[in-house]
């Protein structure tokens, strides 16, 4: 019988708890239009014009999504919310897996980095398909890292995870970012650090160049064809991102849920300004470029968590080593030891058993997803069926195309079908500013569903010809006058 050591327990330890920590309630709003194009691509087939709104519908949308919304519908179908849970926690353990064999230094270290990274990344791990950019994200980065100090060549894979992920999630701009960043940190490390360890040589560079090219080529191997490429330009020229919508601001570092980056980030500075171990440079192109990123918009944070995590590491170990601080551990445990460290996984094992079922006990669900969406109201909506057309709060256009699929909504979290004239007008009219009159006339608007309290809710509350149909602490719905609600 193969004995348990306390290396081996450790590593069981350290992803049954990263497994339990990426388990949470679905509560994200744009979770719910994924299930719902999902639905739909399976049951009429792809998606080429818009289905669910009225202000754009008919109009070419590209869903580069519509790979993962398969899967996530299919779990949604499957096991509810627990399968939406359980999807985010696999993907998420299986891009920390690739983080672990990316870092160096005993299991107590990788540890150690895992944890600082996985409370990094895990502000922005939810039921989307952002989570198999995620792990794409880290298995690129592992076939590089093979390449680079293994010496094992695997990157004929690549375009092969590139079309994959071409076909899953339009956050396989991530992967050419990655290509790049070690391309010209290459080209730096020849010309500047020749003879440092791990440098690629020109020769195997070439491949690495070949092998990239081969993966833009390889993207278009989708149903929208050359048009996938626009797709990451579109969404990022959105103006209205950076105003709004809170992953694409820089990150508020007043917010405890930010400070793991912060630890992260200056952790890898520290470790390697206190290491004998130069930084490479293909290591400072990736780490500087996705820290930059993630100073730019908080949603990157996660792949910077990827980059980084496996390099503090790399500089922490030689820290250690040099100062002869490594913790050596025992390689032949006795049959007790054995047995304690069998004993140690399997109360861990329970306790985060423990912690899934309670996350995902039905009433700590309903509690929890009616903190920030509009259930009951949604419920007397449907009950009640007031006409539209309906202009809805952005932050709930996702959760009603599912919820109320009658109602096509103003706006959702496709912000790439929208484009930023829209999304400026429907900010502007959400908050009472200028000419939201003129926007609910001019779309004919015939019900308003927005947030208690925002800035249409309390211009509405004294405007003649309105009337306030429901009210709860979350949410407001106005009906024109003269409707029957």
């Amino acid at each position: 019988m193969r004995q348990l050591t306390i290396e081996r327990a450790a590593f069981i330890i350290i992803f049954l708890l990263l497994f339990a920590l990426a388990t949470r309630i679905p509560t994200d709003t744009d979770t719910w239009w994924h299930i719902r194009s999902g639905e739909y691509t399976l049951t009429h087939g792809m998606i080429y014009a818009d289905l669910f709104s009225f202000t754009k519908a008919g109009e070419p949308w590209i869903n580069h999504s519509w790979g993962s919304q398969l899967v996530i519908y299919g779990v949604w179908q499957l096991a509810g919310n627990l399968g939406l849970a359980l999807y985010t926690a696999a993907l998420a353990t299986a891009g920390m897996y690739m983080v672990y064999l990316m870092c160096e230094g005993n299991v107590y270290l990788r540890a150690f980095a895992l944890i600082i990274g996985a409370a990094t990344a895990a502000v922005f791990w939810s039921p989307r398909p952002q989570m198999f950019s995620f792990f794409f994200s880290a298995l690129l980065l592992y076939l590089l890292y093979l390449y680079k100090r293994k010496q094992i060549d695997r990157l004929w894979w690549i375009p092969l995870v590139m079309l994959l992920w071409g076909n899953l999630h339009a956050g396989f701009s991530i992967g050419y970012i990655l290509m790049g960043g070690m391309i010209a940190g290459e080209v730096l490390g020849n010309l500047f650090s020749s003879q440092s360890d791990y440098v690629v040589s020109w020769t195997r560079l070439r491949k690495l160049v070949i092998v990239s090219l081969v993966s833009v080529v390889a993207l278009v191997v989708n149903p929208y064809g050359l048009q996938i490429y626009t797709v990451p330009f579109q969404t990022v020229s959105i103006g209205a991102l950076q105003n709004f919508i809170q992953e694409w601001n820089s990150p508020n570092f007043h917010e405890r849920q930010t400070w793991p980056f912060i630890a992260l980030l200056l952790g890898t500075l520290g470790a390697a300004g206190a290491s004998r171990k130069r930084l490479d440079w293909s290591d400072f192109v990736l780490v500087s470029g996705t820290a930059f990123m993630s100073l730019l918009a908080g949603r990157n944070i996660a792949v910077f968590a990827v980059v980084a995590t496996p390099v503090l590491t790399y500089h922490l170990n030689s820290v250690l080593e040099e100062r002869g601080w490594v913790l050596n551990t025992v390689k032949r445990p006795t049959r007790m030891m054995s047995r304690l460290n069998l004993l140690l996984v399997v109360v861990i094992g329970l306790a985060a058993l423990a912690k899934v079922l309670l996350v995902l006990d039905a009433e700590t669900v309903r509690d929890a997803q009616a903190d920030v969406l509009p259930l009951d109201a949604t419920a007397y909506l449907n009950t009640t069926a007031p006409e539209g057309p309906m202009f809805n709060s952005y932050n709930w256009g996702g959760y009603l195309m599912f919820a109320a699929p009658e109602y096509p909504v103003f706006v959702d979290g496709r912000t790439d079908l929208y484009g930023d004239d829209l999304l400026t007008t429907y900010l502007r009219t959400a908050t009472g500013g200028e000419g939201w009159r003129d926007t609910l006339d001019g779309y004919d608007i015939q019900l308003v569903f927005v947030e208690n309290g925002s800035g249409l809710d309390r211009a509405l509350r004294n405007e003649p010809g309105w009337t306030l149909n429901y009210e709860d602490d979350l949410a407001v719905i106005y009906t024109r006058e003269g409707q029957d609600a």
